[in-house]
């Protein structure tokens, strides 16, 4: 059968994505063998006619052309089959060459727009990094002020200890270290190319993983805003990975 082997070859070339393959046999460019007559229906054929001339014999006898038109009389040409698979799977390269071109013109385009979204993520983390430590004061100087408050107390001990706990959930250090960490594995795997769809894939789930934490965790402004711009460059990193095999 000619589906298995095309199957085999189109798998052998294209790594992921949905490819939907037609053939489409034209007549003129496949060998035909001879036309002939088939025998067996010929005397079928004139043993009916001779069955029929005695029920009417003054009917016109078959003529050639009668007979040669009667389903059957002839055999209709074959192809040679080996042929056919041959031209059919060269066809096929030809079709997966032009798809691989395309695909990898196209890869290109999308490795060097992940790239500047990739670098801007970088660009946006660098930027946001030294106002870290002075987002983290502000933030525990205000909760102080509330603790003491809520608490009715002015025990700075207390304070403290119930600070540190605040103070470790919105400690954004682990989860700005994981993004670059992330980020320069997908610029290496765009830079090893071939067939790296699914693992850039999971690379952009990593980074929206971390880029939600950092919202959630957020304790200042600037912070929130370059979660909220990291976020939306994720996104269109995951737009455009769906594209690359």
């Amino acid at each position: 059968s000619l589906e298995p082997r095309l199957r085999d070859l189109i798998l052998a070339r294209v790594a992921r994505g949905k490819i939907d393959c037609r053939v489409f046999l034209n007549d003129k460019d496949v060998p035909q063998r001879p036309q002939r007559l088939n025998a067996e229906a010929i005397a079928r054929l004139r043993s009916l006619a001779a069955e029929a001339q005695k029920t009417f014999p003054d009917a016109a006898p078959l003529r050639v052309a009668d007979v040669l038109r009667w389903p059957g009389v002839v055999a209709e040409p074959e192809g040679d089959e080996e042929t056919l698979r041959v031209i059919a799977e060269r066809l096929c390269q030809a079709a997966l060459d032009q798809l691989v071109a395309a695909r990898e013109r196209e890869g290109a385009k999308l490795a060097a727009s992940i790239g500047e979204r990739t670098a801007a993520m970088r660009r946006r983390i660098e930027e946001v990094a030294p106002l870290v430590p002075q987002s983290l004061a502000a933030y525990q100087a205000r909760l102080a002020e509330r603790l003491r408050e809520a608490l009715g107390t002015a025990d700075d001990d207390r304070v403290r200890a119930e600070l540190a706990v605040f103070a470790a959930k919105v400690d954004v250090d682990e989860e700005l270290e994981r993004l670059r960490a992330h980020l320069a594995e997908a610029e290496r795997t765009l830079k090893q190319g071939g067939a790296v769809g699914k693992r850039l894939d999971f690379i952009a789930q990593e980074l929206n993983r971390e880029a939600n934490t950092l919202a959630s965790k957020a304790a200042s402004q600037p912070l929130s805003d370059c979660a909220l711009e990291l976020k939306l460059l994720v996104e269109q990193i995951r737009e455009q990975v769906q594209n690359i095999e």
